[in-house]
């Protein structure tokens, strides 16, 4: 499938006049095809795929958790965030496809467009597929996705480690209802786990982008009127 296939559920849903969001005309990077005989071996940065987490202050106050996959961001909206305790398992509802260049997209989506609020680049970095069969055999993370179950090494500034998207299906679902709609689970998986970490509180959360916060992003501050750039735990 094509990306103008991919991203038009985006593009339909914005005015791109009246919206800063980007509309994900750049030509999208060609990801190499993976070799299964090295999926165990490190990759080097640059040539992992990237993962951005963003705060949407927007009707409600969420997370979107995205992924790199075969030249644009599959999203899902994490109410709650993605947590650092394997106790947290975060429902992560699926929205649609996002183009590449929103990684970097901080700023405040105008009062009556889709998700107007403020955005916030809250974390970021690229990750490693690490998905496998019953029979320990590497499977294409975007087959994984399709299967409803991957598990990546995340390397961001604040989220590091083993995590676990995982899909299931709501009551409404199963019995055929109009509502019901597959849902997933994000959870911190593996070793190295820190229990009681949790989440930020969003309100007082900084951008790994700028170091600002929600309200000085809202309010066009300078970044040097927030804390230094770079991770940092909130």
């Amino acid at each position: 499938m094509g990306e103008k296939s991919e991203l038009r559920t985006y593009r339909a849903k914005r005015h791109f006049a009246r919206t800063s969001e980007p509309s994900g005309e750049r030509s999208k990077r060609k990801e190499p095809e993976a070799d299964p005989a090295s999926a165990s071996a490190p990759a080097s940065a640059s040539a992992e795929p990237s993962f951005v987490v963003q705060i949407h202050d927007a009707s409600t106050m969420h997370f979107d958790f995205r992924l790199e996959v075969d030249g644009v961001l599959k999203s899902w909206s994490v109410p709650k965030g993605p947590s650092t305790d394997p106790r947290d398992k975060r429902l992560a509802i699926p929205t649609e496809d996002h183009p590449l260049e929103y990684r970097e997209f901080e700023g405040v989506i105008a009062r009556g467009e889709y998700g107007g609020g403020t955005v916030m680049v809250w974390d970021r970095g690229t990750y490693r597929p690490t998905s496998h069969d019953k029979r320990h055999r590497p499977v294409p993370f975007g087959q994984a996705l399709e299967n409803g179950h991957v598990t990546f090494d995340l390397h961001g500034e604040k989220l590091r480690g083993q995590y676990a998207l995982t899909r299931f299906h709501g009551r409404e679902e199963q019995s055929g209802g109009s509502a019901g709609k597959p849902t997933w689970l994000l959870a911190r998986t593996g070793s190295g786990h820190r229990a009681g970490g949790g989440t930020p509180d969003p309100r007082r959360a900084r951008s790994a982008r700028s170091g600002r916060t929600l309200r000085q992003i809202a309010e066009g501050l300078d970044p040097s009127a927030g804390a230094s750039h770079g991770g940092g735990k909130g």
